[in-house]
This record gives structure tokens, C-alpha cells and sequence, in this order.
């Protein structure tokens, strides 16, 4: 469909093409790094510097601004970060989402673009084939093939407004003004979800010559709060901390984008006439872009903890309890206090299996058990059992406060143990190679028996459960025993057949283990709980 020379259906398929590219890279680069980017920016956030140039690199990496955000909302849900922290972060991001933008007009319009992206996409396809059963090189082609996509997608758009472009005054968008061009930005990048596909767009515009610099700018600062539409979908239903963190990213992005468009025409001529870019506006485009994001941070730099303050008056926590039974038991008597510890943890232990259930069956139906639920519920057990060793109690009811938190903690550590093998599990699940099928058929399988075992057990409903559970826990106990033994027999014929490759060999066995181990800390919680009934006569409501 061409009008006015404008080719549509050769534009859709430019920007589908890019889009898919993009997400592609993100899921692949993801897969490769592991937990490495959850680490740096867990790790490295001590001080607001060291938490900007994680934000800035992660997001650079990533290419997505939006998955670093939401990370960093959850990790502001759980606790493990402030919201000074975060916001810090979330100020990297801003910098380190104008990468795209860099290898867009420095890649994009000054090399023959088929020169190279055909060739990714021809070798990383050829990968994704040959190389099925690694999924590490699996995922390099992956990474191939989406920055061919990428490239592909942007000549197709360039291409798609090149006559059009001839029929086309830029004067005629004179008249709208700036802001109008930062709200289609807006608009564009709340729409597609990517910033990244918008500013595409505006350098391929620009670049033929369709808008003018300061139109394209507009739109680049529209875009760029866009990006925000993301993290305050993530935080709604969500905790206070996650929409103070959102509210703190708004008013950061939104204040610099109304500075900014003040300042247009003073950075348009900083950018064109003082830096010498009039001869390459499309790398200009692309330094004004990281210009005015630096600039946002440094003059926000001073205030972030004002920040924080004010975004914290404006959404209080509330007194959130997870528990059933402890939060209405006074600790002070023990009797009562110990039976509901114990109920507790029992019913902490059946959400736990719920939540290994749906990790290893994402796809199934039923209550969605969150991880950062099971931790903040840990820590409301955790701060009772402090409250009732703070009161007078015997040595023989320490010792089974003690046991029963200590099957609290193997509950947690397990349940940790299974998310941050999530995505590793699903990797497996994915995988067309026999071999790496049928291990993790072996690890599935084996986690829901023990989890169908621990269902059948009314755990804190039924205070006059029968001890004799006990032999089949025990009997559940020697059945991961022994498949933990049958695997890495299996592991063993991989070898000698030469059916996999020897790192795989070890991937496979770390991943035993971890399941192995897990499975163990869960089958120590039962055999807890089942030798503590009885220990209280006292009944909770």
C-alpha cells in the first residue's frame, strides 16, 4: 500500500522486524547473563555514583531501560534495595538507554546495511540448527540473528520513507510546536513499549529528511518519558515502596523533559553550530539524546534523597501481614504462642510447595504463589520468633523453637534455591535434545512427587495429624536419594555414549544438586513439623 509515495506496508514491516529484534536480543542476552545483571545491581549500589553507572550499564547491555526498571521494582518489593538505591538506578537507565540510539545512526545510515545484517541473521540461523543442544552458543545465534533483525528492520523503514520524504515540505510541521512532537514520542513509545523503536523511527525520518532537528528532538524527549509507562504498570497492586519508586522515575523524567524542551533551541544550537554536527544531524539527534539525560542527572544528582522523602510522604507502607496465625497470638503465652509458630511454618511450607509447583508448571491454573511473598512471610516468622524467645520459656521449649525455625529457614532456602533455578529449569524444558530432555523430565518428575507427598498432608489445618506420616516421608526421602544417584548415573552413559558435550555435563550436575539439595532442606521441614505435633495442647482459631 503506497501513499503519497509513503510505503506502509514496507514501513509495518520495518518496525515489526526491528521490534522482534529487539526483543529477541533482550530474551538472549538475558539467558546468557544469567544473574549476572540481578548481581551487579544488587551488589554495586552503595553508594547514588555506583548505583547510576549500574543502571547506565545494565540498561546499556540489556538494551532495555524498562526490564532494568521493573528489576529494580522488585528488588525495592523485597526489601533488598532502598529507594534511594533505586532511584539512582533508575537515573542510569536513562543514560544507558541512548545506546540505541548510538549504534542506530553510527551503524544504521552509514554502512551498507544488507553488508552485515545478512550475514548475522544467515550464520546465527545456521547456529540456532547445528549448535540445538548448547544452549549457551543456541542463545549466541539467537543474539545474531536479532541484531541482523534489527538493522533489517531499519532499512526497510528508511527505505519506506525515502519517496516520501520528496513529497514532503518539513516546514509543514512547523506550526505544531515541540510539545506536540513530545506527545507523539510519548505516545509511539507507550504504544510499542520501546523507546528504542521510536527513536529508530525519528533518526529514519530524520534522516530523509521528513522533520527537522528540532521536531525529531521533541519527539527523542517525548520518547523518552514513555519509558515510564512501563515501570507504572509494574507497580500497580503493588507494594508502596514500588510506587514510590515509580512516582520518584516520573517526576525525574518529567521534569527533565519540560526543562529540556525550555532549553531546545539553546542545546539544538550547542548540538548543530557549537559542536559541529549540522553536517551529521542524525548523530547529532543521537548526542542530544544523551545530552539532556546527563544533564537530567546531574542536576537531580544532589536531591535524590529529597527524592526519596517526598515520593515515601506520598505512599505509606501499610501494616501488611502474610501470616494466619501468629500475627493474632500473643507471644507472651507460650503455649498458645508455640502452637501457632508451629502452624505457621506448616502453612508456610504448603505455599512454598505450591510455589515450586508452579515454577516447574508455569502454565498451569490455580493461586499464583509470589517469591517475594514467601520472603517477606519468612521474615514475619523470623521477627515472632524473636518475640517469643524475648519471653521466659524452658530449655526444652527453646530447643523446639529453634528446630521449628530452623525448618523455616530450609522451607525459604529451598524455595530460593527453585527461583533462581527458574529460569535455567525453562531453558531445560525448551531444549529439543534428547538427552537434555530427558534429564529434565528426570528433575520434574522427582519434585512433583515430593510435592504431591507434602499436598496429602493437611499440614496446619489438622492439629491431630497422625504421626505415622513420618514413614512416608521417609519413604519420599529415599526416593530423591536414589534419583539423585540414577542421574548422575544417566550423566555417566551422556559421557560415555558422547551424546553431550562436557560442560553440559557439569551444568547438568550443579542443576542436580541445587534440586537434590532443595528437595532435602523441604523433607528435613516435614520431618520437623510431624515430630512437633503434640508439643502444644493449646488450639489457635
Amino acid at each position: 500500500m503506497t501513499i503519497g509515495g509513503f510505503e506502509l506496508w514496507l514501513f509495518l514491516a520495518g518496525l515489526g522486524i526491528f521490534l522482534f529484534g529487539m526483543h529477541m536480543m533482550e530474551e538472549s542476552i538475558r539467558l546468557l547473563s544469567g544473574g549476572a545483571f540481578r548481581s551487579m545491581i544488587r551488589r554495586y549500589t552503595d553508594t547514588n555514583l555506583k548505583a547510576i553507572l549500574s543502571g547506565m550499564t545494565s540498561t546499556a547491555i540489556l538494551q532495555s531501560s524498562s526490564a532494568v526498571s521493573l528489576m529494580v521494582l522488585a528488588f525495592v518489593g523485597a526489601g533488598i534495595m532502598t529507594l534511594t538505591q533505586a532511584i539512582a538506578v533508575m537515573m542510569g537507565t536513562k543514560i544507558g538507554t541512548t545506546a540505541t540510539a548510538w549504534i542506530v545512526a553510527v551503524f544504521g545510515f552509514k554502512f551498507n546495511i544488507d553488508a552485515f545484517s545478512l550475514p548475522m541473521i544467515g550464520i546465527g540461523g545456521l547456529g540456532i540448527i547445528l549448535l540445538a543442544k548448547s544452549p549457551k552458543y543456541v542463545n549466541i545465534s539467537k543474539f545474531l540473528v536479532a541484531f541482523g533483525f534489527l538493522f533489517m528492520g531499519l532499512d526497510y523503514m528508511k527505505t519506506s520513507v525515502d519517496d516520501f520524504s520528496d513529497a514532503i515540505d518539513p516546514e509543514v510541521f512547523a506550526g505544531y510546536g515541540a510539545v506536540v512532537f513530545a506527545l507523539v514520542g510519548l505516545v509511539m513509545t507507550a504504544v510499542m513499549q520501546s523507546s528504542s523503536a521510536t527513536i529508530a523511527i525519528v533518526l529514519t525520518m530524520l534522516f530523509s529528511g521528513v522533520i527537522t532537528f528540532s521536531s525529531g528532538a521533541a519527539m527523542v524527549i517525548g520518547a523518552n518519558v514513555g519509558t515510564t509507562v512501563t515501570v507504572l504498570l509494574g507497580s500497580i497492586g503493588g507494594v508502596a515502596s514500588k510506587k514510590q519508586a515509580s512516582l520518584s522515575q516520573l517526576i525525574f523524567t518529567v521534569s527533565t523533559a519540560v526543562v529540556t524542551l525550555i532549553l531546545l533551541p539553546v542545546l539544538s544550537w550547542f548540538v548543530l553550530t557549537f559542536l559541529g554536527f549540522n553536517e551529521n544531524i542524525v548523530l547529532g539527534l543521537a548526542l542530544f539524546h544523551t545530552l539532556f539525560n546527563v544533564i537530567g542527572v546531574i542536576v537531580f544528582f544532589p536531591f535524590i534523597s529529597k527524592l526519596a522523602g517526598f515520593a515515601e510522604g506520598r505512599f505509606r507502607e501499610k501494616e501488611e501481614t502474610f501470616s494466619k496465625y501468629i500475627h493474632k497470638t500473643d507471644p507472651q503465652v507460650t503455649d498458645a504462642g508455640m502452637e501457632a509458630f508451629r502452624r505457621e511454618i506448616a502453612r508456610q511450607l504448603r505455599y512454598a510447595l505450591m510455589f515450586v509447583e508452579q515454577t516447574i508448571h508455569p502454565n498451569r491454573h490455580g493461586q499464583h504463589i509470589n517469591y517475594d511473598d514467601l520472603v517477606r512471610y519468612h521474615a514475619e516468622i523470623f521477627e515472632y520468633n524473636t518475640k517469643l524467645l524475648s519471653h521466659e520459656v524452658s530449655k526444652e521449649e527453646a530447643e523446639r523453637i529453634d528446630k521449628l525455625l530452623r525448618a523455616s529457614r530450609n522451607i525459604m532456602n529451598s524455595s530460593k534455591n527453585i527461583f533462581e533455578l527458574k529460569d535455567e529449569l525453562a531453558m531445560l524444558s525448551h531444549d529439543t535434545d534428547p538427552s537434555l530432555h530427558s534429564s529434565h523430565r528426570s528433575i520434574t518428575e522427582r519434585l512433583q512427587k515430593l510435592i504431591a507427598k507434602g499436598k496429602e498432608i493437611k499440614w496446619d489445618d489438622d492439629p491431630a495429624i497422625e504421626t505415622d506420616r513420618s514413614g512416608e516421608v521417609t519413604e519420599i526421602h529415599n526416593f530423591i536419594e536414589n534419583e539423585d544417584k540414577e542421574f548422575i548415573k544417566m550423566c555417566r552413559s551422556f559421557i560415555s555414549d558422547q551424546k553431550i558435550r562436557r560442560t553440559e555435563i557439569t551444568y547438568l550436575l550443579m542443576l542436580n544438586r541445587s534440586v537434590t539439595q532443595s528437595s532435602r532442606m523441604i523433607i528435613f521441614s516435614m520431618k520437623t513439623l510431624l515430630e512437633s505435633f503434640g508439643i502444644a495442647d493449646s488450639k489457635v482459631s
